[in-house]
């Protein structure tokens, strides 16, 4: 998430101090050592806005659908921040992930000078490139808290999985498909020896690929086709039909978890790996249980999600100013903004702090009523007239003081 800290510059506990304090962004909501600003929740809301139009959404349609969406912005930022403190917290580490994707975007735009790439970065993200990284960054570490605290302690049963399963049998009657993830090397407008390093690049990935590199790595830093390369390579399921003749009957020839020879095709050479095949007809449950296991958890993972976060919020240092929702709110949970201009301090001078303790020393001279302490009294203090300032006040006993030895 975009982050901008406020500094905030005072001398000492002096609110004399406060006249000198300069607002950068005003801040909307504290979670414990980050914040979050206004700033970030009007981009929030740009940004919602611009994915809800890109839907098809428009005029009145539009504005109804971000305000309800608006509604839960600033639940979804304090819950990232918290996941993300949580990671801190667990000691996940994701920088070689971020260095893997990083990489791979710069191979993607063909951008080799690191200023440059930032530069597109910036173009294209609308943020520079450390906020871009950053954000990344968050997602990945929201991810792996999500996987290791919530998602792998929800396990279905077997048999309400198999249950499911002759329930919902309709639902798993299929077409021939396949699923597949591919890498392209073209050879548009290249020449003959141009085509020919192109197939021995294509060769070479399939060897790497076949020995065990990931293969969505490679795709993602080594092929052309840029669209599919960003997701690793993975392409949407095709059916019987839909492909070059040539490549149709190959690829449906083979059995899941195949990678294939270089494929020629009129543009280029295509290596495809076969993710998964599915049969005509009703499919087994062996072949659907994984599916099956995501329908079924599926509403399991949303209250327990909402849980834990419920949780992470209970034992945070939360404040949110007045004005701003969290529709996530724990339940007795005081997230009443504090302002700290507000605050007084008990003392301001270094001459109010020693009469203070100077009281108090008196006090202790003092006897207690009804104790039957027999000590002397203390000497008092020479009569004095009253001034009208003090002429309601009985005058308090005063300690003998020794004079000052003369010089």
């Amino acid at each position: 998430m975009y982050r901008r800290f406020i500094f905030l510059l005072a001398a000492g506990i002096s609110m004399a101090a406060a006249a000198d304090v300069r607002i950068v962004e005003e801040i909307v909501a504290k979670v414990n050592n980050d914040v979050i600003t206004r700033g970030e929740m009007a981009r929030t809301r740009q940004e919602l806005e611009t994915e809800l139009r890109q839907q098809g959404l428009s005029g009145a349609k539009l504005q109804q659908a971000v305000h309800e969406k608006a509604g839960d912005a600033l639940r979804d930022q304090i819950d990232q921040l918290l996941l993300v403190q949580k990671a801190k917290d667990l000691n996940i580490n994701v920088d070689s992930e971020i260095t893997k994707r990083l990489a791979a975007m710069q191979v993607q735009s063909k951008i080799n000078d690191p200023d440059k790439f930032h530069d597109f970065i910036r173009e294209q993200m609308g943020i520079p490139f450390e906020d871009f990284k950053q954000q990344v960054k968050n997602q990945m570490l929201t991810q792996r808290v999500i996987g290791d605290e919530i998602s792998s302690h929800v396990l279905i049963p077997e048999a309400e999985k198999r249950k499911y399963y002759d329930e919902h049998k309709n639902d798993f009657v299929r077409d021939e498909e396949v699923f597949v993830q591919q890498i392209f090397i073209s050879t548009e407008g290249k020449t003959p020896e141009q085509v020919a390093a192109a197939e021995r690049k294509a060769k070479d990935l399939v060897a790497r690929a076949r020995k065990g590199e990931k293969f969505g790595d490679l795709a993602a830093t080594n092929s052309d086709d840029l669209e599919t390369a960003r997701n690793g390579g993975e392409m949407p399921p095709f059916k019987r039909g839909q492909l070059l003749k040539e490549i149709d009957d190959f690829v449906f020839k083979q059995k899941k978890g195949s990678i294939t020879d270089p494929i020629r095709a009129p543009t280029g050479f295509l290596i495809t790996k076969i993710v998964e095949r599915h049969e005509k007809g009703l499919a087994t449950y062996e072949e659907v249980e994984n599916e099956i296991n995501e329908r079924m958890a599926g509403p399991q993972m949303n209250v327990k999600v909402r849980t834990y976060l419920t949780k992470l919020r209970t034992e945070a240092f939360l404040e949110i100013k007045t004005g701003y929702l969290d529709s996530g709110a724990a339940p007795g949970k005081d997230t009443t903004w504090k302002d700290v201009a507000q605050l007084k301090p008990q003392t301001v001078t270094k001459q109010e702090v020693a009469a203070h303790h100077r009281r108090k020393r008196l006090l202790f001279a003092l006897p207690i009523p009804g104790t039957g302490d027999k000590k002397p009294a203390l000497k008092p203090a020479p009569a004095t007239t009253p001034t009208s300032a003090t002429a309601a006040q009985p005058s308090a006993p005063v300690p003998p003081v020794a004079a000052p030895p003369k010089p």
